[in-house]
């Protein structure tokens, strides 16, 4: 079993443990608002990182409740209040609705996938476990992961990589890949190494104050063992839909010396979200255990590109991606 996997389980376990709430709340929307509350205040992981004074917060928020104010009032009034944690992962989940705070909505999307598949990939491409991929014309080859939480085989992988190996250099597109599951974070990085890597650590919260956090575990990547790799020039594209399980691939693929990341600032989420129950079953769901990258920085906020490219609109009228065409650029100087 992957070590990442490991420590995964025993962090959720932690938390299982740790986020067992034993005070009784009413079911009205002072106990509600009071229960959601406590359970970010004492399980959240970012207070301190991002400056946020949760009892200043509470003060404002709870001045606004009425004993009988309705459940959808309820609803709006906490989730406004659970903005103010600026999270992608810290959602409100009714039977009506889910609260979000999806910061790329608020940014330029940097991506249409129209514009690939006709004027790059001429409609003609494979597709394989979630994964597109095609050699330009250019003898570049190019793949578009959309989606984390479509897993990936070892099997599929080969195949892929097999039919790409003859490429000088390779693109991986995760421009508005929403994330998913960070094991297939650590099978598709296993692919671009040659040696173990220092892929980051992961800490979780074990008391209810707001810097009580356990001593972080560090995880590591090895290679793919008896699989095929790719080590030649990689350009990977991201956008600030790049967000949580996407954005720590992001986050490692920088860290390797072959690889440039090329577009805008990823979304971020370096969280792991976890999930709590309120007393009218309305669900939150928030981050509970920080992942830094290999230097030991959160990645909350996003990580960086190499090279900043926005989509320009007179590329768009010629059907011309700016960002692939940066990355096709970038490897044809490292070729």
């Amino acid at each position: 079993m992957k070590q990442l996997w490991i420590i995964l389980l025993l962090v959720v376990v932690t938390l299982l443990t740790a986020c067992h709430d034993t005070e009784e709340w009413n079911n009205d929307p002072y106990g509600n608002f009071d229960a959601l509350w406590t359970a970010l205040d004492e399980h959240y992981s970012f207070f301190e990182y991002k400056d946020i004074d949760w009892n200043e917060v509470r003060a404002r928020y709870r001045t606004k409740l009425t004993p009988g104010m309705t459940q959808g009032e309820l609803f709006d009034l906490c989730s406004t209040m659970l903005k103010e944690l600026r999270d992608g992962h810290t959602n409100l989940i009714a039977s009506h609705d889910v609260s979000r705070y999806w910061i790329w909505e608020q940014y330029p999307l940097n991506y249409d996938e129209r514009i690939i598949d006709e004027h790059y990939l001429n409609f003609d491409y494979r597709r394989a476990c979630g994964i597109k991929y095609q050699i330009l014309s250019s003898n570049f080859g190019y793949m578009y992961y959309g989606d984390f939480s479509t897993n990936i085989g070892e099997g599929n992988l080969d195949q892929i990589l097999s039919y790409l190996s003859t490429a000088d250099g390779l693109v991986i597109d995760v421009r508005s890949n929403g994330g998913g599951f960070l094991q297939n974070v650590e099978t598709l990085v296993g692919r671009f190494i040659d040696g173990r890597i220092h892929a980051g650590s992961i800490t979780h919260k074990n008391g209810p104050g707001h810097n009580d956090f356990a001593e972080p575990y560090d995880y590591y990547f090895e290679p793919t063992k008896n699989h095929i790799h790719y080590l030649k020039p990689v350009v990977v594209l991201a956008n600030r839909g790049s967000f949580s399980a996407t954005n720590n691939f992001v986050s490692i693929m920088k860290s390797l010396p072959n690889v440039t990341i090329v577009g805008d600032t990823t979304g971020g989420g370096c969280g792991l979200p976890f999930t709590s129950e309120l007393p009218n079953g309305w669900r939150v769901r928030f981050s509970a255990a920080p992942i830094c990258d290999a230097q030991g920085n959160l990645t909350e906020f996003g990580v960086a590109p190499d090279v900043k490219v926005d989509q320009t609109a007179d590329d768009t009228a010629r059907g011309h991606d700016t960002l692939l065409d940066s990355a096709l650029q970038i490897l044809a100087q490292k070729h």
